[in-house]
C-alpha cells in the first residue's frame, strides 16, 4: 500500500529506497510479533529532529497478542548527530530504565540493530497523544488549564528520575560518575570551544564565572540533562510523556532543575520561571511527594548560568554543522542566530563580576 509522507526535505530522511525500507521495516515488525503480521498504513517525519528522526507510524496488526490498529514511533538518527549524544540503542536502554522506575515515558517496545532493515539502528515506542510545541504551552491555557498540577507532575518525575543511582547494569555504557559533575562539564565545554573555528568571550567568562562559584558537589544520580518545555508532551493538561533522552547521563540534580528553568527555554514566558509554564515552587511541591529535597536561590542561580553557556555553545555547534556542509539546514542556520541573546543571559546572571 502506498504510504503518505510529510516534512522536511530528503536530506532529513533515512537514506535508502522509500519502498524497500518500508517492506523491510513491515518485515521487521511482523518478526518481532510472531504469529502477526504487519502493515503500514501511513507514516509522518515529525517536526523537531534536528539531531534524530521521528516517524510516526500507523500501523495495521493482524493476529497475536497485539492485533489492531497502532500508532508507533521510530526514532534513529538523523544525517549528522551531535558527538555527545548517545547511539539509539543505548538511548533505548536508558528509556526501558526510566519506564520502570515510573517515569512518564513513551512505552519503549523493540531495538533493532541491524542496519539492514532501514540503513541505520532505530528502536519503536508506543505514540504518545498530545502536544510538546513549547510556544503553545506556555501560552494556551485550554491545553494547560492547571498550571499548578502540571509543575507538580513533572517536579514528581524528576524526582522518580533522580532516585536511579548508579551502579545500573543496563546502563553501563554511560561514563561513570565523577566527583564533581560541574568541574568535569566545565572542562569538557572548554574542550569544545578550543574546537570551533571562532572565539566567544562571553561564553569563556561564564565558564570563569562557573568555576569561581562552583557549588559543593552533591550525590550522583542519573539526570535526563534536556528536561525543558518542547521535551514533554502535554494531553488535557497533564504529561503524556518525557521525550528525548539523548543526553542522559550520571550527574547533578539540580542541573536538570537549572535547565528546565532557564530563560532561554521560558519562550517569552519570563514570569513562569519553570519553563514558561509555571512557578517552580509547584514543580519543588510535586519533586517533595517523591524526594524531599530543596534547591537554594543561589545554587539555581549556578545551574541556570551553566544552562546558559551549554546553551550558547549547543548552538554554535548547531550551527557549524550547517556551515561546513555537514547538514545543510535553516533550522540548525537559525539556531546559530541565537547565541547573542544567550549571552546576554549569561552576562545578565553573572551580574558583569566574578
Amino acid at each position: 500500500m502506498d504510504v503518505a509522507q510529510s516534512g522536511p526535505s530528503s536530506q532529513h530522511r533515512i537514506e535508502g529506497d522509500r519502498w524497500g525500507w518500508q517492506e523491510s521495516l513491515e518485515r521487521y515488525l511482523s518478526g518481532v510479533l510472531q504469529g502477526s503480521h504487519v502493515q503500514i498504513t501511513n507514516m509522518e517525519l515529525l517536526s523537531g529532529g534536528a539531531i534524530q528522526e521521528n516517524w510516526l507510524l500507523y500501523v495495521q496488526v493482524c493476529g497475536g497478542s497485539k492485533a489492531g490498529e497502532h500508532r508507533w514511533v521510530l526514532r534513529t538518527d538523523s544525517l549528522s548527530v551531535v558527538d555527545v549524544s548517545m547511539s539509539r540503542a543505548d538511548e533505548y536502554a536508558v528509556l526501558k530504565t526510566v519506564h520502570e522506575a515510573g517515569v512518564d515515558v513513551p512505552t519503549p517496545f523493540w531495538l533493532c540493530r541491524d542496519p539492514g532493515v532501514i540503513g541505520r539502528e532505530f528502536f519503536v515506542m508506543q505514540a504518545v497523544g498530545g502536544t510538546a510545541a513549547g510556544h503553545r504551552l506556555v501560552k494556551d491555557d485550554a491545553l494547560v488549564p492547571d498550571r499548578a498540577a502540571l509543575c507538580r507532575e513533572l517536579g514528581r518525575n524528576l524526582a522518580k528520575l533522580h532516585s536511579i543511582k548508579p551502579p545500573q547494569q543496563a546502563l553501563g555504557f554511560l561514563p561513570s560518575p565523577t566527583e564533581d559533575p560541574a568541574q568535569a562539564t566545565i572542562e569538557q565545554y572548554l574542550g569544545f570551544l578550543d574546537e570551533l573555528p571562532w572565539a566567544f568571550p562571553v561564553i569563556e567568562w561564564g565558564l570563569r564565572w562557573l568555576r569561581l562559584n562552583k557549588p559543593a558537589p552533591v550525590e550522583s544520580c542519573l539526570i535526563h540533562r534536556d528536561f525543558r518545555t518542547g521535551n514533554f508532551m502535554v494531553d488535557q493538561g497533564a504529561v503524556s510523556g518525557i521525550l528525548d533522552w539523548e543526553f542522559t547521563a550520571w550527574g547533578d540534580w539540580r542541573e536538570d532543575l537549572g535547565w528546565l528553568t532557564a530563560k532561554c527555554w521560558r519562550f517569552g514566558r519570563n514570569e513562569n520561571v519553570a519553563g514558561g509554564v509555571g512557578a517552580l515552587s509547584d514543580v519543588m511541591a510535586g519533586y517533595s511527594e517523591v524526594c524531599p529535597r530543596e534547591i537554594s536561590p543561589e545554587e539555581l542561580r549556578y545551574w541556570q548560568v551553566m544552562a546558559h553557556v551549554r546553551w550558547a555553545i549547543v548552538a554554535v555547534q548547531q550551527a557549524e554543522r550547517h556551515l561546513s556542509g555537514k547538514q545543510y539546514s535553516l533550522e540548525l542556520a537559525l539556531t546559530g542566530r541565537l547565541v547573542p541573546e544567550v549571552e546576554y543571559n549569561i552576562l545578565t546572571l553573572t551580574g558583569g563580576h566574578p
